[in-house]
């Protein structure tokens, strides 16, 4: 986490662009892609970036990257186990010793195609924490949802029930990816003013338990269709921290100018 060096008790956000691969690439294509974004990194760059490849390619991610210090790591998913007798799932030790940063959690494929709820999902950010994993906790409210006016409590809902049994200094090592799901592989994303909206929400309903200071310290993503068309007003946005992208992610010149998009607003201010 970085400070403001004019003012030390100010906690400087994290800003971030993280690439969410999904079930998506094969072996070569996600080394490629690997490749292709590493070489073109700037090592000045303030912001940090964060690939999530399958599981089955993980491991080698993370070790072509391992000195690669502006590039980080997410697994895209763990159980909330240890270990044992599940089969097919794969644990938070297991994924922190393969050198990853991150663990994606929540995110709205995993509670609408895998019926993850809150409390599991509560379950499995102790997980991670425990582990010294990051999780980047996802929240996110359907089409359906937002139209009938429900979308600010049932985020609210999935922060709380999710996120809120974490004591302060737990929740100031989550990231949160706000993520309308109505957005998600749709081409149509939030206008900045809805992202900025909802950002804001968020943003003060932490700050309503743990306090300013640690709201203020929280890297609160947008993810919902971000490309490089759009990013950088949404970048704009005051709440709006960078992005969890998903499809401009697969492609490296598309995800290098998402990442150029965050350049040019830290670069203002």
């Amino acid at each position: 986490m970085k400070y403001d060096t004019e003012n030390a008790n100010v906690m400087k956000r994290k800003k971030i662009v993280a690439g969410n691969w999904k079930m998506n690439l094969n072996y070569a294509e996600a080394m490629a892609l690997t490749d292709a974004i590493a070489g073109r990194m700037n090592e000045n760059q303030e912001t940090e970036v964060i690939v999530s490849p399958p599981f089955l390619f993980l491991h080698e991610v993370a070790s072509q990257l391992k000195d690669k210090a502006m590039i980080s790591v997410a697994a895209q998913n763990c159980s909330d186990k240890n270990s044992g007798a599940f089969t097919g799932e794969v644990s938070p030790p297991m994924i922190a010793s393969i050198g990853v940063d991150y663990v994606i959690i929540g995110h709205s494929e995993r509670r609408k195609y895998f019926y993850e709820d809150n409390l599991l999902l509560a379950e499995k950010v102790k997980g991670a924490l425990r582990n010294s994993l990051l999780p980047v906790y996802c929240c996110g409210e359907t089409l359906e949802q937002r139209n009938s006016g429900k979308h600010v409590n049932v985020v609210k809902q999935q922060i709380e029930e999710g996120l809120f049994h974490l004591d302060k200094m737990q929740m100031e090592e989550c990231v949160i990816a706000y993520e309308p799901v109505w957005a998600i592989g749709t081409g149509v994303n939030a206008t900045p003013q809805q992202a900025q909206e909802m950002h804001a929400m968020i943003r003060k309903l932490i700050s309503g338990k743990y306090g300013e200071k640690t709201a203020e310290s929280i890297s609160i993503l947008y993810g919902g269709s971000v490309t490089p068309a759009n990013a950088e007003e949404l970048f704009n946005c005051k709440d709006v921290d960078g992005g969890l992208v998903g499809g401009a992610s697969l492609k490296a010149d598309d995800f290098l100018r998402i990442i150029d998009a965050m350049e040019k607003v830290l670069s203002r201010e």
